[in-house]
C-alpha cells in the first residue's frame, strides 16, 4: 500500500550542527570545543541602592571587577535591567578570555509600606562562555538566581556562609546538567529522548538527588511541552500517551553503567545518539544545548508536516498515500500519531485517518524485513 521515502537530507541539516551554520557560527563552536575543559566562569554580586553600586563579592581578578561593575552602572542608568529579568550580553575585561558572555540580573528588594526611597536591590552576576552559549540556558539562569532571594538582606548575613557559595556554582548547577545525564546514559540517550516526546513519566533509583533533579531537567528540556499548539493542552497529550504506554522509564542507577527498564526508543530518537556524544566526549555543555535544540526542532517540524498532511488526507487518497510515506520515512511515526490523536481528539475524520495510519505502522513493525 505505501512505500518508504526518508527526508535524509533535512535531517542532516538539523543534526550537523557542527558544520551548519546553526546559532553558533563555525568559530563560536570550534573555540568552545578546545576551551571548554579550561573555561573561566565568574561571578559578581552588588547592593545597588538610588545610583550607587556597592560590591559584596567577587570571584573576578581585581583589574576585571571595575570594569564590570562601570558596565553594569551604564545599563542601569540607560533602565536596561529590568527587576527579576536576566539580561546577557558580551562583555570585554581584563581577563584570559578577554571578551566573554555575561548575565546580569537585578533582584529587588522588597520595601516597607514607611520606606520612601526606591531603586534598591542587588545585581547579580554570571560571567562565563559566550553571549550566545549563555542564551541557551537563560531559563536555567533565571530560575537559579532567583534561587537567592531568601539569603539576600541589607545586612548580607548570611554572605560567607550561603551566597558565596551559592554563587560559586552557578555554571555546573545551571548549564552542565545535560552534560552529566549525557555522560551518565551514554547511547542509552536515545531512551530518554523518546520518553520525553512520548510524555512518558521517568523514575531515577538509587541515585542522589542531584541526579535525579539533572534527568528531570533533561527531561523538561527535551519534552514539546509549551512548543505543540497552543488549544492542545498537556493533560490531553498526557492522557494520549498513558493510554499507550503506561509504564514508567525506569533508570536504575545501582550499576555502572545505569540499567534501564521498559526502555522504548525509536530510529528518529537513535539517529540522535552520536551527536549527543560527541558533544559530551567534547566536554561542551553549550553544544550538547544546540543539538537538544535542534532535536526538538526537527520534532515540530515533523509534527507540523504530519498534521498538514492529516488535513490533505480528508479531501486526497494520494495525501494518505503520502502521510504513509512520510510517517516510514521520518522514523518517529509512533510519537507523531500519538500527539496527532490528541490534537485531533474531536475531529471524527481526521482520527479515522489516524486510525488507518497506526494500523499501517503496526503492520509494518510486524513484516519481516524486505530482502535485498
Amino acid at each position: 500500500m505505501f512505500t518508504s521515502q526518508a527526508s535524509s537530507s533535512s535531517f542532516q541539516d538539523s543534526i550537523d550542527v557542527e558544520e551548519k551554520d546553526t546559532d553558533f557560527d563555525s568559530e563560536d563552536i570550534g573555540g568552545i570545543s578546545q576551551r571548554i575543559q579550561q573555561i573561566n566562569c565568574y561571578y559578581s554580586i552588588y547592593f545597588y541602592q538610588s545610583t550607587s553600586l556597592t560590591l559584596l563579592d567577587s570571584s573576578l581578578p581585581p583589574e576585571a571587577e571595575p570594569q564590570l561593575r562601570c558596565y553594569i552602572s551604564r545599563r542601569l542608568s540607560k533602565g536596561a535591567l529590568l527587576g527579576g529579568m536576566g539580561n546577557i550580553a558580551t562583555v570585554e575585561l581584563s581577563i584570559p578570555e578577554q571578551a566573554v558572555g555575561c548575565y546580569c540580573c537585578l533582584l529587588e528588594q522588597e520595601s516597607s509600606p514607611d520606606q520612601s526611597e526606591d531603586g534598591n536591590g542587588w545585581v547579580v552576576c554570571f560571567l562565563g562562555g559566550s553571549e550566545k552559549g549563555l542564551n541557551l540556558f537563560r531559563l536555567e539562569l533565571d530560575k537559579y538566581v532567583q534561587g537567592l532571594q531568601g539569603s539576600l538582606t541589607p545586612e548580607m548575613e548570611t554572605l560567607e556562609s550561603d551566597v558565596k557559595p551559592y554563587l560559586s556554582l552557578w555554571y555546573e548547577e545551571s548549564v552542565m546538567h545535560i552534560h552529566r545525564v549525557v555522560q551518565l546514559v551514554q547511547a542509552n540517550v536515545c531512551f530518554l529522548l523518546h520518553a520525553a516526546l512520548s510524555h512518558t513519566p521517568v523514575v531515577v533509583n538509587d541515585a542522589d538527588e542531584r541526579t535525579k533533579t539533572d534527568v528531570a531537567r533533561f527531561i523538561k528540556a527535551a519534552s514539546l511541552q509549551g512548543l505543540v499548539q497552543e488549544d492542545t493542552t498537556t493533560a490531553t497529550l498526557c492522557k494520549a500517551m498513558s493510554d499507550d504506554a503506561p509504564t514508567d522509564l525506569v533508570i536504575d542507577c545501582s550499576t555502572s553503567p545505569p540499567t534501564l527498564s521498559n526502555a522504548v526508543s525509536n530510529r528518529f530518537c537513535e539517529d540522535w545518539i552520536q551527536a549527543f556524544l560527541n558533544g559530551a566526549d567534547r566536554c561542551n555543555p553549550f553544544l550538547l544545548r544546540q543539538i537538544l535544540e535542534n532535536f526538538k526542532l526537527k520534532a515540530i517540524q515533523d509534527m507540523n508536516n504530519l498534521k498538514r498532511f492529516i488535513r490533505q488526507a480528508e479531501m486526497s487518497h494520494y495525501a494518505l498515500f503520502r502521510c504513509g510515506q512520510f510517517l516510514r520515512g521520518c522514523g518517529n511515526g509512533d510519537v507523531l500519531l500519538q500527539n496527532a490523536r490528541a490534537e485531533h481528539s474531536g475531529l471524527t475524520e481526521a482520527c479515522g485517518i489516524i486510525r488507518v495510519l497506526e494500523e499501517y505502522l503496526s503492520e509494518q513493525a510486524m513484516a519481516p524485513a524486505a530482502v535485498h
